[in-house]
């Protein structure tokens, strides 16, 4: 596996990599990996001739400097598992190879309501702060195909809008959650619970499938999401939200048809440490 840590560095390999034809598949995190992040890889692996993982902790997309002080780091450990995945290359850039001294630290690009509702609530500037990573990483690497997980469902909506909107000859590709043997969404953040936190922690994955189950048989939209913030409420749990968007524009559903592309959203503090996830429920 090659490993670039300087962005002129890592643009000379792929332009001599297009040169030959090859297709770039590239993969962005912010390390701490797990199952999670490699199954994006071995995608990736299947349908790209090289395919391109980065690791960078972006600075501008934690609200709270504590968030990102805590924010895991075992570098080695991600270098391993990213050499027996059979990567190709890791791109490990310093925050001034992504943000150089003197360059536009701003975007013109407006991610609209996509960006105010769920996540926007909690995290103002958040999304602002993916935007401008996603532009610059992307601009970077020029990936055919970019793959992301469901889990940051948000922010696949809002990558897609950019991609769009800066007309990106790019593929997003989104791919499944995977989950703990208790139905906890794979995330770097888990590490940070305690044993007994993260085993209690399938209630969320639990309260998403009733609710899926109360949405079949028909109950209200209102209802459901009263009674899943009701399940979700308890010692060392804390839920901001628990929503029913479509899954394109992110409104919320008023009915259980008004949309052919219905989502679930959630987000819960458990023991101080912020954990989402999302079902989709119906799919055209």
């Amino acid at each position: 596996m090659h490993i670039f840590k300087r962005v002129s560095h890592l643009r000379d390999f792929i332009k001599d990599r297009k040169t030959e034809g090859k297709h770039i598949g590239f993969v962005p995190t912010m390390g701490a990996l797990h199952q999670g992040h490699l199954s994006l890889v071995s995608v990736s692996l299947e349908e790209c001739d090289i395919t391109i993982v980065s690791i960078f902790v972006n600075p501008l997309q934690f609200n709270d400097p504590n968030d990102l002080k805590l924010y895991p780091r075992p570098l080695e450990s991600d270098i391993q598992m990213l050499v027996n995945s059979k990567a190709d290359v890791l791109f490990l850039p310093e925050v001034d190879d992504i943000y150089p001294p003197g360059s536009e630290k701003t975007l013109d690009f407006d991610p609209g309501s996509l960006a105010s509702v769920m996540e926007g609530k909690f995290r103002p500037g958040h999304f602002n702060g993916v935007a401008q990573v996603m532009f610059r990483l992307l601009s970077i690497v020029e990936p055919e195909r970019l793959y992301m997980g469901q889990k940051d469902f948000q922010q696949l909506a809002i990558v897609r809008k950019l991609i769009t909107d800066k007309n990106l000859h790019t593929i997003l590709v989104m791919c499944p959650i995977l989950r703990e043997p208790n139905g906890l969404a794979m995330s770097s953040r888990n590490v940070r619970l305690s044993p007994a936190a993260r085993k209690e922690a399938g209630i969320i994955y639990n309260t998403l499938s009733e609710a899926l189950r109360d949405f079949e048989e028909g109950v209200a939209i209102s209802e459901i999401k009263e009674k899943s913030l009701r399940a979700l409420t308890r010692k060392d749990f804390v839920p901001e939200y628990f929503e029913i968007v479509d899954g394109l524009d992110l409104e919320d559903v008023a009915d259980n048809h008004a949309s052919q592309f219905i989502v679930a959203c959630c987000a819960v503090k458990v023991e101080g440490v912020r954990l989402i996830d999302n079902m989709i429920w119906t799919e055209n």
